[in-house]
């Protein structure tokens, strides 16, 4: 069997299926769409491609309520369809992903219609049912993500069902053995077709307190803190991150490697701190990666992204691989949560997420630079998000259609989009291609660059200034210098090649100055990263 992993020192692409090409005209993304685009995802040197959610789904949530986990979403395709993008893929050396949603279905999926229907189906305990309470009121305190009670009255079933999202997701029961059967049999079932991994929805979810105890509130437990993990101010202590999750990656990690490639088990780890992360990797026996949100929520400071990389990279077990992203189909994208719209932050972002060691993910549309939209309220499509309840952020603003060319549908539809493209038509695919100092040929370069330097390794990490204005670290073979300030700074680097975030490529020997928001990378090779310093690491 085949143990290599690819994704170390490799490049992931996330695309969110619905925005990234239209094939037939009816103004959403498909399958066909991304088989038609493969070109270009070869060009820019990704080694992965995760797809947002593909399996039937009434789209209460976009395809996180799954009502069946063994096909395609009719308007994303067909199974046909998927097997040619796999096959297609494949040919071009990029590996294909799966949203798998395991922490909860749909509630047109026929388990749940099937557990409503009676106290003595057996199905009833896929799910987590619960009485009211002895006063009548619900079986505790625990509220979904849309704020609202996470517990909805179910008339024929004469019971409360747990939903720690929208009602029409009602949570699996994962202290029932025969959900684990089915996951094992949906796996293979991917596999077996060709699929290289899945991105693991709500990793960090699945079982819940088996005495569905009362959470605690706290101050701090709202979404982005960066120490307590929680929502409107109760801690997630007993709906999420219970220790009985670490055995079912243990198992699937087990059964991954009995395969002649190994799959890739990506979670989506959504926790507030390094030491909440650090167990999903358990002894290099469970999730190969996990997002790491700590690093994500951070401010754009150079103090605070240098320790949550410290962190992670101390507290992994050894040999772990770390992966960084810095936008996601959530979250506001990062060239408007943490660039704020300047340019010249979201390519120094881009750079230090390509130069860490580990597994780069690529949102679509970053390689562009793609800011978050604001979409009108009244063409929100999201149900979880699109009427704001209880203060959330519109997650369409990060969903917009991608902009291939300057056109009026911007090379994306021959229809009318499902949502409205970008404003700013010049951030577009076809110009930046054709620009030596675009935002995608920067990414481009970097890609490359890492996929050189790395070799399929994960890079050894060192840290060597971090100030509130500068940071530099060298990561394997890479120095890497960023300026975090509005004022250019000293540089002193020598020998090798270098990428620089503003020039995309630099060729003086010696480099003196460091622009604005900028990050610089020497790239020395492996011999002399081992046997040499820089005048930087002198400093």
């Amino acid at each position: 069997m085949n143990h290599s992993a690819w994704w170390h020192g490799g490049t992931i692409y996330h695309a969110y299926v619905r925005s990234f090409q239209d094939s037939d005209g009816d103004g959403s993304g498909d399958i066909q769409g991304l088989t038609n685009r493969l070109g270009y995802l070869q060009w820019l040197g990704i080694d992965g491609l995760w797809l947002s959610p593909t399996m039937p789904s009434p789209n209460h949530d976009w395809g996180y309520d799954v009502s069946d986990y063994l096909g395609v979403q009719p308007d994303l395709g067909t199974l046909d369809a998927m097997d040619r993008l796999i096959s297609a893929a494949r040919e071009r050396r990029i590996r294909v992903m799966l949203d798998l949603v395991a922490n909860h279905t749909s509630n047109e999926h026929p388990w749940f219609v099937e557990s409503r229907s009676s106290d003595t189906s057996p199905y009833r305990d896929y799910y987590v049912w619960a009485p009211p309470k002895a006063d009548g009121s619900l079986p505790n305190n625990w509220v979904d993500d849309t704020g609202d009670p996470a517990w909805t009255w179910d008339e024929k079933a004469g019971q409360y069902f747990l939903h720690n999202f929208l009602p029409e997701q009602p949570d699996l029961n994962w202290w029932n053995p025969a959900v684990h059967a089915e996951f094992d049999a949906i796996m293979d079932f991917w596999f077996d077709r060709g699929i290289s991994g899945f991105r693991i929805d709500v990793a960090n979810g699945l079982y819940k307190d088996a005495q569905l105890r009362d959470n605690p509130a706290h101050e701090r437990a709202y979404i982005y803190d960066t120490e307590v993990q929680g929502r409107y101010g109760l801690q997630h202590v007993y709906n999420f991150n219970q220790p009985e999750v670490h055995e079912v990656y243990r198992n699937w990690r087990r059964r991954a490697e009995k395969r002649p490639e190994t799959p890739l088990l990506l979670g989506e780890t959504w926790v507030a701190r390094v030491d909440e992360l650090a167990p999903y990797y358990g002894d290099n026996d469970e999730l190969q990666l996990g997002f790491n949100f700590p690093f994500i929520f951070a401010p754009f400071e150079a103090p605070a992204l240098a320790r949550v990389v410290s962190e992670s990279l101390s507290q992994f077990p050894a040999g772990a691989c770390p992966v960084w992203a810095g936008s996601n189909h959530d979250l506001p994208r990062m060239a408007s949560r943490w660039a704020g719209g300047d340019s010249r932050k979201a390519r120094l972002a881009q750079t230090l997420l390509a130069t860490l060691p580990g597994t780069f993910v690529v949102y679509y549309g970053d390689e562009i630079g793609m800011t978050d939209s604001d979409i009108p309220a009244h063409l929100h499509r999201d149900p979880l998000t699109a009427d704001g309840k209880n203060g959330q952020w519109p997650r369409d603003n990060a969903r917009a259609a991608m902009r291939w060319d300057r056109t009026d549908q911007g090379g994306f539809t021959a229809g009318t989009p499902w949502l409205p493209l970008p404003d700013d038509d010049s951030v577009n695919v076809a110009d930046q291609r054709e620009d030596p100092l675009s935002m995608l040929t920067l990414t481009r370069s970097l890609i490359a660059l890492r996929r050189e330097a790395f070799a399929g390794s994960v890079a050894e990490y060192r840290e060597i200034e971090v100030s509130d204005t500068r940071w530099s670290y060298m990561s394997g073979p890479l120095t890497v210098v960023a300026n975090f300030s509005d004022e250019p700074q000293p540089l002193s680097l020598t020998g090798g090649r270098t990428l620089s975030s503003r020039t995309v490529h630099d060729t003086p020997e010696t480099l003196t100055a460091l622009g604005p928001w900028e990050a610089v990378v020497r790239y020395c090779g492996h011999s002399a990263a081992a046997s040499g310093t820089t005048a930087e690491q002198q400093r």
